[in-house]
C-alpha cells in the first residue's frame, strides 16, 4: 500500500527573474473570443494555461501563439512557390515576439491506417527490426526483412495487415430478384442508375432473368470478372465484377470518411478474419524463422511493453547495442508515461485520445532538438491521479532540456507544478476571452479568480449514499485483459468505475452493458459528420429554427439550410474556402463571397425579430435558448445549457469539438430518449474544477428523475460522490483485469489498499 506521501505532487521549481527578451510577448490578441489579451509567457518554463471551457485557453494558445508560429515556418517552404499555394491567415493579434518553433502534441487520434501501430508510430519497431536483422537466428536479411511494410517483410497472403477481408455475396446481391428488380444491393446501383445500366447493358446477361437462373459463367462474370473493356451498341464502357468492384472502393478506406449509406453497407457485406497463413503476424514465413531467445519479432511486438522492456535488457549483443539502448530509452518512455499496459503491435486508430497524445509525447521525449515550445491539449486526460505524477515528471524533463512547454489543463496536480500560470475568463464564450491571472502558483491562490478559488476545492464524500432498486449482474467477463469477472452494478444510483488505464474499466462497462436493453450510451468518440456538421444540425434544433424563419417571412425552411438551396454557392454554405496542399496540412480562408456567413445575400435579407440566420447560428447556445424561449427549440437549448455547453457556438463545426464537448454534446441529445441506464465514459475531460460540480448536479439530475447512471472517470471529485464504486486492477494489462474493490466511496476511502483507495483517501483528508 502507498501512503499519502508517495501519492504527492510533484513539486514546483524555483527559478530566478528572466529577461523580457526571454518571454513570448502576446499583444493584443483577439482571436475568437479574445478581447485584446496581452501578457508575456516565460520561455524554456512550465505554462500552464486555465479557465472553464470556452474562456478563451486554446484560442490564446493553439489558434494564436502555435498558429503564428506554424505560419511563419510554412512561409520558409512556401516562399518558392508563392502564387501556386495559398498562405495561412495570420492570427488577429498585434504583436507577437520571441517566437520559436512549436509542436502541438494534441488528443486528436492517430487515422484509420490499419498499418500504423504503437510501433511504428514511436520507431520502437523500426529499432527492433535492427536489432533482429543484426541479432536473430537464423540470418534472414535487412531490417526491411522484418517489416510488414515492405514486400520483403510482409505476408504475401494478407500484405501485412494480419487479416483478410472477405465479402459477403448475399450482402450484394438478392438471387431471388433479377437485375431490373433491384437485386444489385450495393449503394449507388438503383435501377435506371448510370453504375445499374453499365452491368445491366453489358451484354453479359440477360436483365429480365433471377439471378437463380443464371449459368456459372454469368453468375462469374457479374461477381467476379475482372476489369474488361466492352463494346456494346455504340457505347465503350470498362466494366467490373461487382466483388472487385467492392473491394476497390471499401477496402482499405477509411470507415468514418464514408457516406452513411456507404458505411452501412460494408458493416454489413464486409467480413474481417486473422489470416490463415501468418496467423495475424502480418510477417512472412522467412521473418518470422528468425529468433532472439526463443522469440520471434511479432512475439516480442505482441508482448506488453513493460514485459518487452525487461526481455530487451536481457540482449547483450554487442553489435547491436546503440540500437538496443535507443529502444530501451525509448520502451522505458513509454512505461514511465503509463503506457507500459499497451503492445507495439496495437493499431494507432485504436488508441483513445488521452493514449494517442502520449505516444506522439514519447516521440519528442529523446529528441535532440533544444528551445522548443510544446503545446499540449490537458495531457492527463484519461489518467488516473497515480498515472498524473508521472505526466507531470516527464513535462518537466521537457524543460529541463531547454525547451518551452504550454499545457492547457484543468487538473490541480499539473496546475501545482507549473512555473507560470495563465488564467482566461472570467466566463466562457462572450463572457471570456479576458486575462484573469498570469504569475506564480502562490499568486493564483490568493486571486478572486474562479480558478484560484477552486484551485483547492474539495467534494466531500455523501453523508448517506442512496439506496439500489436493484442490481444488474456481470457474469464471467473475459474481454480483453478481464479475468473471468463477476460483479453486480447498482441500479438507480450513480455508480463510479473505475483504475489505473489499462485496468479493464472499458472492456466491463462497453463490453459488458452497452448494448443490454435501455442503455444509453455517451462517450468521447468522434461524431459522424462533416465540416458542415454542427450542434444545431447534430442535435436536430436547426429543423425549428429554420420553421420560425419561413413561417415569420412567408417562405420555404429549406433556404435556411447552409446545405440547401440558401447556401453560398462560393463556398456549399460552410463559410470557408479549404485548400488540400497534399504533403502539408491543408489551409482554410474566409469566403470572400460571403464572408463566412454561409447564405446567399437574398437569404441574409430574410430576418427573425431582428436577427438574420447567419446571425443566429453565430450565437452562443446559451444566448440561443434566449432568444428561442419556447417551442421544441427551446427544449433541446435548455439540454445543451444544462450538459454545460452554453458557451458553444450554435453553428461552430463539430470538428473542433473536444472528446469531452463531443461527450456532452451526445449526452443532451441521448437525455430525450428513453433509456434508463446511462454510461458516461470520463465526462470530467476539457471540464474546470467549477463546471466539474455543475456536472455532478447534472448526473443527479439523472438519478433522481429515476436512471441509473455508470461513469467510467478518475476525477476524485466524482468518486467522492458517487454511491457505488467499482475499481479495477491492482494494475494495467496483465497485471489487471480484476475487480479490487467494489462498495461505498466511504468504504473504500477507509479500508481500502488499492491505489485508487490511496488517492482518493488523500483527497478527502485534504478537503
Amino acid at each position: 500500500m502507498l501512503s499519502s506521501q508517495q501519492a504527492s505532487t510533484v513539486q514546483p521549481r524555483d527559478h530566478t527573474a528572466a529577461d523580457s527578451h526571454d518571454h513570448i510577448q502576446v499583444r493584443g490578441a483577439r482571436e475568437n473570443n479574445l478581447k485584446g489579451v496581452s501578457l508575456d509567457i516565460p520561455k524554456r518554463r512550465l505554462t500552464v494555461f486555465t479557465g472553464v471551457s470556452g474562456s478563451g485557453k486554446s484560442s490564446l494558445v493553439f489558434d494564436t501563439i502555435a498558429a503564428e508560429s506554424r505560419r511563419l515556418i510554412d512561409e520558409t517552404y512556401t516562399a518558392f512557390v508563392q502564387g501556386f499555394m495559398p498562405s495561412l491567415s495570420r492570427p488577429d493579434v498585434d504583436a507577437l515576439h520571441n517566437l520559436s518553433a512549436a509542436i502541438i502534441v494534441d488528443q486528436e487520434r492517430m487515422g484509420a491506417n490499419a498499418r500504423s501501430t504503437v510501433g511504428t508510430a514511436t520507431d520502437a519497431h523500426t529499432m527492433l527490426r535492427i536489432i533482429f536483422s543484426r541479432a536473430a537466428e537464423p540470418h534472414v536479411g535487412t531490417a526491411s526483412a522484418f517489416s510488414f511494410n515492405m514486400a520483403e517483410g510482409m505476408c504475401p497472403a494478407c500484405e501485412g495487415l494480419g487479416r483478410t477481408s472477405e465479402v459477403d455475396v448475399d450482402a450484394v446481391v438478392d438471387r431471388k430478384l433479377s437485375l431490373n428488380e433491384g437485386a444489385i444491393k450495393l449503394p449507388g446501383f438503383a435501377v435506371d442508375s448510370w453504375s445499374w445500366q453499365v452491368v445491366a447493358g453489358s451484354g453479359l446477361f440477360d436483365p429480365a432473368v433471377k439471378l437463380t437462373d443464371f449459368t456459372a459463367q454469368q453468375w462469374d462474370d457479374l461477381l467476379y470478372k475482372p476489369a474488361t473493356k466492352l463494346k456494346y451498341g455504340n457505347s465503350n464502357f470498362t466494366y467490373e465484377g461487382l466483388i472487385p468492384r467492392v473491394k476497390r472502393s471499401y477496402l482499405g478506406k477509411d470507415r468514418e470518411s464514408m457516406q452513411s449509406a456507404a458505411r452501412a453497407f460494408a458493416d454489413r457485406a464486409i467480413t474481417q478474419a486473422t489470416c490463415s497463413a501468418c496467423g495475424g503476424a502480418r510477417l512472412n514465413e522467412a521473418a518470422l524463422s528468425a529468433r532472439i531467445q526463443g522469440h520471434n519479432i511479432a512475439d516480442c511486438s505482441a508482448m506488453q511493453i513493460n514485459d518487452l522492456a525487461d526481455f530487451v535488457r536481457g540482449i547483450g549483443d554487442p553489435n547491436v547495442g546503440p540500437v538496443l539502448e535507443g529502444l530501451r530509452s525509448t520502451l522505458d518512455s513509454l512505461v514511465e508515461i503509463g503506457l507500459g499496459y499497451l503492445s507495439l503491435d496495437r493499431e494507432s486508430a485504436t488508441l483513445s485520445g488521452g493514449e494517442a497524445q502520449r505516444v506522439k509525447m514519447v516521440r519528442h521525449l529523446n529528441s535532440s532538438l533544444t528551445d522548443v515550445t510544446y503545446v499540449f491539449d490537458e495531457p492527463t486526460a484519461g489518467l488516473h491521479p497515480h498515472d498524473i505524477q508521472r505526466m507531470n515528471r516527464l513535462l518537466l524533463a521537457l524543460c529541463d532540456t531547454g525547451n518551452t512547454v504550454l499545457v492547457v489543463e484543468h487538473k490541480p496536480e499539473t496546475i501545482a507544478i507549473a512555473d507560470h500560470v495563465v488564467d482566461l475568463g472570467p466566463g466562457a464564450g462572450t463572457a471570456g476571452g479576458e486575462l484573469c491571472y498570469s504569475g506564480n502558483l502562490h499568486g493564483l491562490r490568493r486571486s478572486e479568480t474562479l480558478t484560484g478559488r477552486y484551485l483547492d476545492h474539495r467534494v466531500r464524500l455523501r453523508e448517506q449514499v442512496r439506496t439500489p432498486s436493484g442490481w444488474l449482474p456481470i457474469r464471467n467477463a473475459n474481454l480483453h485483459n478481464l479475468r473471468d469477472v463477476s460483479v453486480d452494478l447498482p441500479l438507480g444510483v450513480l455508480t463510479v468505475v473505475t483504475g489505473v488505464a489499462g485496468s479493464g474499466k472499458s472492456s466491463l462497462i462497453h463490453g459488458h452493458v452497452a448494448g443490454r436493453d435501455g442503455v444509453v450510451v455517451a462517450d468521447q468518440s468522434p461524431i459522424r459528420g462533416s465540416r458542415r456538421s454542427n450542434p444545431a444540425t447534430y442535435t436536430g434544433v436547426l429543423d425549428p429554427i429554420r420553421a420560425a424563419f419561413a413561417k415569420a417571412n412567408g417562405v420555404k425552411p429549406g433556404l435556411f439550410s447552409a446545405n440547401s438551396e440558401g447556401a453560398c454557392p462560393g463556398c456549399k454554405g460552410i463559410g470557408l474556402i479549404y485548400t488540400d496542399l497534399v504533403m502539408m496540412a491543408g489551409v482554410s480562408s474566409v469566403c470572400e463571397q460571403c464572408e463566412g456567413r454561409r447564405f446567399t445575400p437574398e437569404v441574409l435579407t430574410y430576418e427573425l425579430r431582428g436577427k438574420n440566420i447567419s446571425e443566429v447560428l453565430e450565437m452562443p447556445i446559451s444566448e440561443a435558448r434566449d432568444f428561442f424561449r419556447t417551442g421544441q427549440a427551446g427544449v433541446i437549448l435548455d439540454r445543451l445549457v444544462a450538459v454545460g455547453l452554453g458557451y458553444l457556438g450554435l453553428g461552430q463545426p463539430l470538428t473542433t469539438l473536444s472528446g469531452g464537448e463531443r461527450q456532452r454534446l451526445k449526452l443532451a441529445v441521448n437525455m430525450a430518449k428513453n433509456g434508463t441506464t446511462y454510461v458516461l465514459d470520463e465526462p470530467t475531460t476539457g471540464l474546470h474544477l467549477a463546471d466539474v460540480d455543475q456536472l455532478l448536479s447534472l448526473l443527479d439530475r439523472l438519478v433522481e428523475d429515476g436512471n441509473t447512471v455508470i461513469v467510467i472517470e478518475h476525477h476524485q471529485a466524482v468518486m467522492a460522490h458517487a454511491d457505488w464504486i467499482v475499481d479495477l486492477g491492482p494494475g494495467a494489462g496483465h497485471d489487471g483485469g480484476q475487480v479490487v474493490f467494489t462498495g461505498t466511496p466511504a468504504d473504500l476511502v477507509a479500508g481500502g489498499t488499492s491505489l485508487t483507495a490511496v488517492h482518493l483517501r488523500d483527497y478527502v483528508n485534504r478537503s
